[in-house]
């Protein structure tokens, strides 16, 4: 059911009339010239590592830019988000995947071996919701809201039939089953999106401050995205967060906003996206939202991960620069944008937020 369900809404997602859904996809550049455009001229190889979010989309990516470019190998390793942007700092990754921006004192503080100077690019290409996931036998969805789900995962709530969770279930049969919440083991961008979340709306509960470290010694931990959603899958009573690209069939939680409950879907994580701005004081070339989980309005999924591609605006090598920057390109295109959404069921980004993403990415220096 959800994983069939988030690639139809990111179909969906593609002709939707939301700000940050692609409903224009399609009326911008032809793909073949997206296509075009990268061909022919870019080669060599490029090392990246980072957001497991991502997996499925630089799949589909990387595959496409590669058919299109033959003589251009661009390798993505999934680590996480926390290990992408230390490699980025170390100068082991070309450019990295990430589900957040580098946050202002890390931008102050520079030192991007990746790069020959401290001016960086971040351009938010996927838009995805993640999902909050069970494993109860007989049960494939529940509505829980916000300081519920707190609970649960500090603790607070042990077992399933619990009156926090059956007073929002009603003609559910619950079970007197212990619940095991799994976070992840790894610094994570996904995990800072979930923690950020239950900051915004659950407060009283949740008083530690959003991290990409889990800050509790409740629950269990595994590492990435599939560590987290195998442990959910082979254990009954878990619950656990992931992109939802990567859900497969486990139960999903639909999330209480504006007093009804809404199970996620790329349209709408694109929604609660749609109605946050842009950080304000960073570069033109440094697009980073500020997503408040809390002001999520009617129907939008108030779980959304935006996730970044991050390079340099100068390299060493001019071929790894040009080779990055048509990769950055496609990635952003239509075309590209697209992919992902069949691949993934991401929510692909808007014509007016593209117009922003191409101009970052044409601060990339490649002569």
């Amino acid at each position: 059911m959800k994983i069939s369900r988030i690639a139809r809404f990111g179909a969906i997602g593609a002709v939707a009339a939301l700000a940050l859904v692609g409903c224009a996809a399609n009326e911008g550049a032809a793909p073949d010239d997206n296509t075009d455009d990268t061909s022919s001229s870019v080669s060599g190889m490029i090392e990246a590592t980072g957001a497991s979010s991502q997996e499925a989309a630089q799949q589909a990516w990387v595959a496409a830019f590669q058919t299109a470019n033959p003589d251009a190998t661009v390798n993505y390793t999934s680590t996480g988000s926390g290990t992408g942007r230390e490699n980025f700092l170390a100068g082991s990754s070309n450019f990295i995947g990430s589900d957040r921006a580098f946050e202002a004192e890390e931008l102050a503080a520079g030192g991007f071996g990746s790069c020959t100077t401290d001016d960086i690019v971040e351009v938010p290409v996927y838009i995805s919701p993640v999902a909050v996931a069970f494993n109860l036998e007989g049960i494939d969805e529940l509505n829980l809201d916000g300081a519920t789900i707190a609970s649960i995962f500090t603790g607070d709530i042990t077992n399933w039939n619990d009156e926090a969770i059956a007073s929002q279930n009603e003609g559910v049969e619950l079970p007197d089953q212990a619940i095991v919440p799994v976070h992840r083991a790894d610094a994570s961008g996904t995990q800072e999106t979930f923690t950020t979340y239950l900051e915004a709306v659950a407060p009283d509960v949740w008083t530690d401050e959003a991290s990409d470290e889990w800050p509790l010694s409740t629950g269990e931990a595994a590492d990435g995205t599939s560590g987290v959603v195998n442990a959910i899958a082979n254990g009954v009573g878990y619950i656990g967060f992931a992109d939802a690209s990567q859900a497969g069939d486990l139960g999903q939680v639909a999330i209480e906003v504006e007093g009804e409950y809404v199970p996620y879907s790329a349209e709408a994580a694109s929604a609660l996206v749609a109605a946050s701005p842009l950080e304000e004081g960073r570069e033109a070339h440094d697009l980073a939202f500020a997503v408040d989980p809390a002001a999520a309005p009617a129907g939008a999924y108030p779980i959304a991960l935006v996730s970044y591609l991050i390079g340099c605006v100068e390299y060493e090598d001019a071929e790894v620069a040009t080779l990055v920057k048509a990769y950055f390109e496609y990635v952003a295109s239509a075309e590209g944008q697209d992919a992902a959404a069949e691949a993934a069921g991401s929510a692909p980004i808007s014509d007016d937020l593209r117009e922003k993403v191409v101009t970052a990415i044409d601060a990339i220096v490649t002569e």
